[in-house]
């Protein structure tokens, strides 16, 4: 029997009508053809490519020439921090992010100082959220993008984009969003928020991996340096030939999270709270964050006195995340939490548990059932 399934967050199975559609791209009698190509096979896939344009555009309000197709939010990341910060290097090379963000953020953020940029990482509060204050104070006359993730991949916390986008926007600062965890779970709306990027990818919606886009604001236009070349693909900003499969599943995939986004929330609200409920009977148990500011399918738990990779493996009917599956295997405990004040000790005590559109009201009383016989038994190192 398999683990039941608490790690939506780190990728989620594609939906049973994704991968009938992706199917129908693979073989001969389908839409494999070369959406370059300008015989029938090539436009018959270019035309199912820009339905599914049209797709996730209709998700964040934007318009279809917006999206440019990349291999994942890790990718989009980087062609919007490397490509847009090379771009307009010119009016200055001040870049703002914070400690909590995703590895592609921070990683491309190191990269770009070693090219003489200069970053400033801001500390999230306690409950993970952005201080506009602090956030005010770091401004620049020479910042040219500020990068916040919207929702975040280890606690859920939600940033107030909005709020920052209008204060961006003011100083004419692009603004770059990474949108993994949001899209299809909290409404995005480009066409009422001032976001110049926005990163989005495919299996965190019930879609294949190894597709995402980059939305590129129109009005007024936004432009960024291709890290890919060879063709021009994409308005000349990501070169390589289009995979049909895998760009109409991600379509698929936010067309069905467009319809069925308040039928998803209100299933994972009610798991979320059943098995929070489940689990107050453990003295040990701690929330990491704030249930207020957070989307319900990311929940992060700390189990004080425990080593949470202690408690897990003591539990292979579940398959469950320390961390962000990005970070691979460390030491210290998750740097999300430990960026939001936690202690060395407190970020090893905790894990985080996602609930998706599959998950049972059964697997999440399994889930309490087990976590509660488990951590009655662990001595407490600590």
């Amino acid at each position: 029997m398999r683990p039941i399934y608490f790690d939506y967050a780190a990728t989620t199975p594609v939906d049973p009508r994704v991968a009938k559609i992706m199917q129908s791209c693979l073989t001969l009698d389908g839409l494999f053809g070369n959406p370059s190509s300008l015989h029938a096979y090539g436009q018959e896939a270019k035309h199912a490519i820009e339905i599914a344009r049209e797709q996730v555009a209709g998700l964040i309000h934007a318009d279809p020439s917006e999206i440019i197709w990349t291999s994942g939010a890790t990718e989009a990341d980087n062609l919007a921090l490397k490509g847009a910060a090379h771009l307009y290097q010119r009016k200055g090379k001040h870049i703002i992010t914070l400690k909590s963000e995703h590895k592609a953020v921070l990683d491309s953020c190191q990269h770009l100082e070693k090219e003489g940029f200069e970053v400033t990482y801001l500390t999230p509060e306690r409950n993970g959220l952005l201080s506009l204050d602090q956030f005010h104070a770091a401004l620049r006359d020479d910042t040219i993008i500020v990068s916040i993730m919207h929702v975040n991949n280890e606690t859920g916390v939600i940033q107030d984009i909005d709020a920052i986008a209008q204060i961006t926007s003011a100083r004419g600062i692009l603004l770059h969003v990474d949108a993994a965890q949001s899209t299809g779970k909290v409404l995005i709306d480009m066409s009422r928020t001032p976001i110049d990027l926005l990163s989005m990818c495919a299996h965190k919606v019930y879609g294949p991996k190894g597709i995402g886009a980059l939305y590129l604001r129109k009005k007024p236009r936004v432009r960024v340096e291709p890290l890919i070349h060879g063709g021009g693909h994409e308005q000349g900003m990501r070169s390589g030939t289009l995979a049909p499969h895998q760009i109409v599943g991600m379509g698929e995939a936010f067309f069905i999270a467009q319809q069925e986004m308040q039928q998803d929330r209100d299933h994972i609200h009610k798991l979320r709270d059943r098995f929070l409920a489940g689990l107050t009977t453990l003295p040990q148990m701690r929330l990491n964050t704030d249930l207020t500011y957070t989307v319900p399918h990311i929940l992060n738990l700390r189990f004080e006195g425990m080593i949470a990779q202690a408690l897990l493996d003591q539990v292979p009917e579940m398959a469950v995340s320390t961390a962000s599956a990005c970070v691979g295997k460390g030491t210290e405990g998750s740097y999300v939490l430990r960026a939001m004040g936690l202690t060395e000790n407190e970020a090893k005590s905790s894990v985080r548990f996602s609930f998706g559109r599959f998950t049972t009201q059964h697997e999440v009383d399994e889930a309490v059932r087990l976590l509660a016989a488990q951590a009655l038994k662990l001595p407490h190192p600590f």
